[in-house]
């Protein structure tokens, strides 16, 4: 079960850094769509601001889960992978709150599932 909670945490570290990705580089078009918010407001300096610092955010969040899978070993890489996935599980359902619906698919539900495995291999 480790081997597939390592897959996982990957898989999710490997996401946060596309959505990093999104937020920082890709075109204002592409932002606007993948995010379900209006062109005119993408476009605007302030927005953009927002988007690249919420990038800075997903891509640290993405780099510190998959570097933590070769920096630690045993339980306490169970217990920093626990701690970051339930970072995605707040972060996943505030973003499917406030931005768009499908942020609950593509990012809390991964991170639950996550999260409730590694709590099943730590008891």
């Amino acid at each position: 079960m480790e081997l597939f909670i390592f897959l996982l945490s990957g898989i999710i570290g490997l996401l946060h850094l596309v959505i990093m990705g999104l937020e920082m580089f890709a075109p204002m078009e592409k932002q606007a769509k993948t995010f379900d918010m209006p062109h005119e407001f993408v476009v605007q300096k302030n927005a953009q601001i927002a988007l690249k610092n919420m990038g800075i955010y997903n891509g640290s969040l993405g780099l510190v889960m998959l570097v933590s899978l070769f920096l630690f070993q045993g339980d306490i890489r169970l217990k920093v992978l626990l701690l970051l996935n339930l970072f995605v599980v707040i972060v996943g359902l505030y973003g499917g709150k406030t931005v768009t619906k499908s942020i609950y698919l593509i990012q809390a539900l991964p991170a639950i599932i996550t999260a409730l495995l590694i709590l099943l291999q730590l008891v």
